[in-house]
């Protein structure tokens, strides 16, 4: 007897790979027999089951509130967007040339350090929000110490070597080579640190320890090395090591080392007066401008808005003075001065007026003699005025004396307009050849220590926040902030990347993209657990066209799509 044939998909696999069969079964005379219609192979082993309940008729019609159920959600575009770059810019192998498994660590901390800023601690709890740990090629649950403070440690031992390549990759012998020195404060107890400690902040966070951080950049503002100096060390002096260090570490025999202001000393050009193959170019202080005003090496007048004027030193063959004056800034120093100088009128005004006697209370009965009071001695009147003008810093515009326990004051117009005529005026030093380099050259080689300001702000607050400092040991604070600059040399590619969708972007309110909007509006792609008729597979969000423009910019191609399941 015959049993009416059901069609129906059977689920086979050979050697770990998946394929159903299509098949028809019926009984005959007691036995099962099967016969073959066709096969499916190429597909994933959720796609196969839900086939299979499809065949079976366990079909859940579209809109019913169980056909299709989204059990997790997690960040998936971003991770994968900085992944593909990363890869395309060969940082694995500038890691370490052998695929181990603390490079995949260390990849999954930089990239981290770019979409999720935060503590190692918080990073290795993110498994449950994003892909980025799995992506890199680290599964299963991330340990702190060992998938983060280990990989660290791992990290800092290879630091000099991953400088030495990316010196070799973006730094060319002869080129400029941009420096410059920045301070991160710190909060807490770090007793046991030689690091840490109190210095001159240059972002004026008083009574707070902190650290100094060296940055060599390329010309185009690329960053190749940093350093973590001790809170209290001086710029100048960190200039003849970094120089020694690009010519014998990095290869660099010749080259042309751009610093800010203070950094080439008279001390420094002393010790780096023997050195071949190194040419600088800096500027001057407002003291050592002012020195060669002095001495009639420049004048005022060269100073002009719409050219740059070039003197040389009759005592310093072969130094050349580029003297420049920008508008802006002079506009904002004259409006300073304005405001710093009604701050010490006033104060001295009061000064001079004396403290005023208190108010009586109500009902208080005059006293029956008024007693004498003595107004404040010329000592306490003249350690007032000098608070005054140690705190704003406009001693040299006033003229002051104690006479008979009063205060007499002016300001000195005539210093003041003075003063006012050289707003904006500043003056780039260079021993560079004019053949080598003409006077506009100097000028821009110099401005483009822009590019390391733009870093430090992007690695202290922007995007990547090196601090607050979790850690407490001196080395754990060097890898810290040697991971902070790896990623910064993975977001310098990615916005150089960029380019071309920052420049057809609006301004004002009509401004829609920044970095970390890019990051966000990437973030919302997203890698989610799904089931549907009993089955649970991966589904990945399908970029919208700006997404899609954004992951083509930063592949380098024209179109390249997020691989979907």
């Amino acid at each position: 007897m015959t049993s009416p044939a059901k069609l129906h998909l059977e689920i086979q696999s050979h050697r770990a790979n998946h394929y159903g069969l299509i098949r028809s079964s019926f009984r005959l005379d007691g036995k099962v027999h099967h016969t073959n219609h066709g096969r499916l192979s190429g597909l994933p082993l959720e796609k196969l089951r839900l086939l299979q309940a499809a065949f079976r008729g366990d079909v859940i019609p579209r809109g019913h509130a169980d056909a299709l159920q989204v059990l997790a959600s997690r960040e998936y575009g971003a991770s994968h967007a900085c992944l593909e770059l990363a890869r395309a810019l060969d940082l694995p192998r500038l890691l370490y040339s052998r695929q181990e498994p603390w490079v995949a660590c260390a990849l999954a901390m930089i990239i981290g350090r770019l979409i999720h800023a935060g503590s190692k601690l918080a990073l290795s709890q993110q498994g449950s929000h994003s892909v980025l740990w799995e992506l890199c090629g680290v599964p299963g649950p991330i340990d702190v110490d060992t998938h983060c403070y280990a990989v660290l440690d791992r990290l800092l031992a290879r630091q000099p070597a991953i400088q030495r390549a990316l010196a070799k990759k973006h730094l060319q012998n002869g080129h400029l080579v941009l420096y410059d020195i920045t301070s991160s404060y710190f909060e807490g107890e770090y007793a046991a640190s030689d690091l840490v400690t109190f210095g001159y902040n240059r972002d004026g966070k008083r009574g707070h320890e902190q650290i100094v951080i060296g940055l060599l950049c390329n010309a185009e503002g690329c960053p190749v090395g940093v350093e973590v100096f001790p809170g209290n060390t001086q710029d100048a002096s960190t200039v003849p090591a970094k120089i020694a260090e690009l010519q014998t570490e990095y290869g660099l025999s010749e080259l042309i080392f751009v610093g800010d202001r203070g950094m080439i000393t008279q001390a420094n050009r002393q010790k780096l007066a023997g050195v071949a193959g190194l040419q600088t170019i800096s500027a001057l202080t407002h003291r050592q401008v002012v020195a060669l005003l002095e001495r009639k090496v420049i004048t005022r007048e060269l100073f002009d808005e719409n050219a740059i004027a070039e003197a040389l030193d009759p005592d310093q063959p072969g130094k050349r003075y580029c003297l420049c004056r920008n508008p802006e800034t002079a506009k904002r120093e004259t409006q300073t001065r304005k405001e710093l100088l009604e701050l010490t009128r006033q104060q001295l005004a009061a000064i001079a007026r004396g403290r005023p006697k208190p108010a009586a209370k109500p009902g208080a009965k005059a006293p029956a003699r008024p007693r004498k009071t003595r107004g404040p001695s010329a000592e306490k009147i003249g350690a007032r005025v000098g608070r005054v003008l140690q705190r704003y810093k406009m001693g040299k515009f006033v003229t002051w004396s104690v006479t008979e326990g009063k205060l007499e004051w002016t300001l000195d117009q005539e210093k003041i307009a003075a003063e006012e005529r050289f707003d904006g005026c500043y003056v780039v030093v260079a021993d560079v050849p004019p053949e080598r380099l003409a006077t506009a050259a100097v000028v821009a080689a110099y401005k483009k220590l822009s590019f390391v300001e733009q870093a430090f702000r992007n690695l202290k607050t922007v995007q990547l926040e090196v601090r607050p400092v979790y850690h407490k040991k001196d080395e754990r604070i060097r890898a810290h902030v040697f991971l902070c600059l790896l990623a910064y040399y993975l977001q310098w590619h990615a916005r150089q990347r960029l380019q071309p969708l920052f420049a057809g972007d609006g301004n004002g309110q009509n401004r829609q993209w920044t970095f970390a909007q890019v990051l966000e509006h990437l973030k919302t792609i997203r890698s989610e657990r799904v089931r549907s008729q009993g089955v649970e597979f991966e589904l990945r969000t399908q970029p919208n066209a700006e997404q899609q423009r954004i992951l083509d910019l930063l592949a380098g191609k024209e179109e390249v799509a997020i691989p979907v399941k």
